[in-house]
């Protein structure tokens, strides 16, 4: 009886202290849709490398979702552990669940914002310069559940055209994700497209860091080929997101590993996050309350 009692005790605490089997097991990474696949487990090889050691996990699985919603009904479900999500995408899971997850931190540029754009590129031989030569052509977004590849847009270019989208432009669409997005501008499915990039350094270089420099590090985009057509005002970085039940001595060890990243291995940081930054800072939902509420308002959950 006594020996029952104890085993009881045990199972108790260990649930009260949110410890579960899964978290000493398997650490289950979610890597959103929009590149691709090889090019994101690649990216992510270096993280499946080096937590096992630093969390006490035997095994860290990669999970790369077609498109952002896989990774956002991984986060809901409670099958994946941690992701990198877009503000939209955040909110997105932020208004079907508001404990599925926590941002814990976000990325910093290397001007010290915390934030980036939704840049609209057109191809510089279509002799589109501005958004007024947009008026009537067809617009691609990448994502529905993209920040600055739909919500971004959806939300500020009416001040910037004087009405709402789906009167000034002839057509939109989507270009699923948003390396396919700039290779459909470029092919010339849609007049001009919207991506993400920092903003920070040379345009012609795709920025520091984002999609676009992504893809001109990969060799699969030639700068001198586009032209940018309008710019966003400044977007809230992305969060990183933990399961809110994980275990609070595996959360705490997973956030010292990813602020630590930048300095213990700068090629894994890049790798993940996509180009140059300076590092990471310390985030709460307060930070996205602005994109919950514009995406509340604007599309829903």
């Amino acid at each position: 009886m006594l020996k029952k009692t104890l085993l009881a005790t045990a199972a108790l605490v260990a649930l009260a202290s949110g410890v579960h089997a899964e978290d000493l097991k398997e650490f289950r990474i979610g890597i959103l849709g929009g590149e691709n696949e090889a090019d994101r487990l690649r990216n992510f090889q270096c993280m499946t490398d080096k937590l096992p050691a630093a969390l006490g996990v035997e095994k860290v699985s990669l999970f790369p979702a077609a498109d952002y919603d896989g990774v956002v009904q991984g986060l809901l479900g409670g099958t994946l552990d941690y992701a990198e999500l877009g503000a939209s995408a955040y909110a997105k899971v932020y208004l079907s669940k508001e404990d599925a997850v926590e941002p814990i931190l976000t990325t910093v540029q290397t001007d010290g914002s915390s934030g980036y754009y939704s840049i609209m590129v057109a191809r510089k031989d279509s002799g589109i310069t501005k958004i007024e030569d947009m008026k009537g052509k067809k617009l691609g977004f990448a994502d529905p559940d993209s920040a600055s590849g739909y919500l971004v847009p959806l939300v500020t270019l009416p001040e910037a055209i004087g009405g709402p989208v789906k009167e000034y432009f002839g057509e939109t669409g989507f270009g699923g994700g948003h390396e396919n997005l700039v290779l459909e501008v470029v092919k010339g499915t849609f007049a001009a497209g919207t991506t993400w990039g920092s903003g920070v350094g040379d345009f012609r270089d795709g920025y520091t860091s984002g999609n676009l420099r992504k893809m001109v590090d990969k060799g699969i985009l030639n700068m001198d080929d586009l032209v940018e057509v309008w710019k966003s005002p400044l977007i809230p970085n992305g969060p990183v997101v933990v399961r809110t039940s994980m275990n609070e001595d595996m959360k705490m060890k997973f956030k010292q590993f990813m602020m630590d990243l930048p300095t213990s291995d700068p090629a894994c940081f890049s790798a993940v996050q996509g180009g140059d930054f300076k590092g990471f800072t310390e985030v709460n939902v307060d930070f996205y309350k602005p994109i919950i509420e514009a995406r509340k308002a604007t599309i829903g959950g």
